[in-house]
């Protein structure tokens, strides 16, 4: 048996990215429930993690849910509950309460207010501006966020996606956002989503595992594997999302597996299984 595969055989928990993982647009793309059901059979842990903030989990589940697939909302976990985690354990840890002007949306409002933050319009009371996805932005939602962030609120991102993955091609992201914010304010954000390790991290805490017992599953090197190497997870990256097989394998650290998509990584549990049996 060669190194991945034993290395899949004694996965005990997984993580998929969403977009261009799970579906494209409002289409699923094959092979998912059976993964899913197969990784619940052999006693495995899973988790849909995004960089996705626009939507709640509840959201995300009914989504998913309208194309057939059974994924229950404590099992999704997107970059804005994420962010209200941090943010959440940064204040108790001795960051100052204080009210928090959003750019984003549904999710990312909804996970703030459930972490106990009051939400404000006021750009001049405002001690946190966070900003994730908005598809809806206005230029006086751009002003009023640049102006708190001018006026010393900390500054932070859900997530640096510079694009967001739609059947009509790629659009501005959260990232691209991040970027007008740091062009007009002179502040860069700390960014809580893949790939940077506090997304891996809650997401571990919640399964209560450990990275050389999980697998990250993406389709974008530069968010979902680059990040899960750093922490020393097993990476897989497939081929029905954002990046080739040509970019995946021309990294220096590239994934340790590079598969068409989830039916292959099906497959190749089911071998590592057996050969390990």
């Amino acid at each position: 048996m060669t190194d991945s595969m034993a290395t899949l055989a004694g996965v005990r928990a997984a993580f998929f990215d969403m977009d261009g993982v799970i579906y494209v647009g409002s289409r699923p793309l094959p092979g998912v429930q059976e993964l899913l059901d197969y990784l619940d059979a052999t006693g495995r842990r899973w988790m849909l993690v995004t960089n996705n903030a626009a939507l709640t989990s509840q959201q995300f589940s009914d989504k998913v849910a309208a194309m057939g697939l059974r994924v229950a909302p404590g099992r999704i976990l997107g970059s804005s509950e994420a962010t209200a985690s941090w943010l959440r354990h940064q204040v108790d840890k001795g960051w100052p309460e204080g009210k928090v002007i959003i750019m984003g949306q549904d999710g990312l409002r909804s996970a703030l207010t459930r972490a106990g933050f009051e939400l404000t319009t006021d750009p001049f009371n405002a001690a946190y501006a966070v900003s994730g996805a908005n598809f809806e932005l206005t230029f006086r939602d751009l002003a009023d966020v640049a102006l708190a962030i001018r006026n010393g609120a900390r500054f932070i991102g859900t997530n640096s996606d510079r694009t967001y993955p739609t059947e009509r091609g790629q659009v501005p992201g959260a990232g691209s956002i991040l970027a007008l914010f740091t062009a007009a304010t002179g502040k860069e954000p700390i960014v809580i989503g893949k790939p940077n390790a506090p997304m891996f991290e809650e997401a571990m805490s919640r399964l209560g595992v450990m990275p050389d017992e999980t697998l990250m599953v993406g389709d974008r090197y530069e968010t979902d594997i680059v990040g899960a190497l750093k922490l020393d997870m097993m990476t897989v990256g497939v081929l029905t999302g954002i990046d080739t097989r040509a970019t995946f394998e021309a990294q220096t650290a590239p994934p340790h597996l590079v598969l068409e998509g989830l039916p292959d990584l099906l497959d190749l549990l089911k071998r590592a299984d057996g050969a390990a049996a």
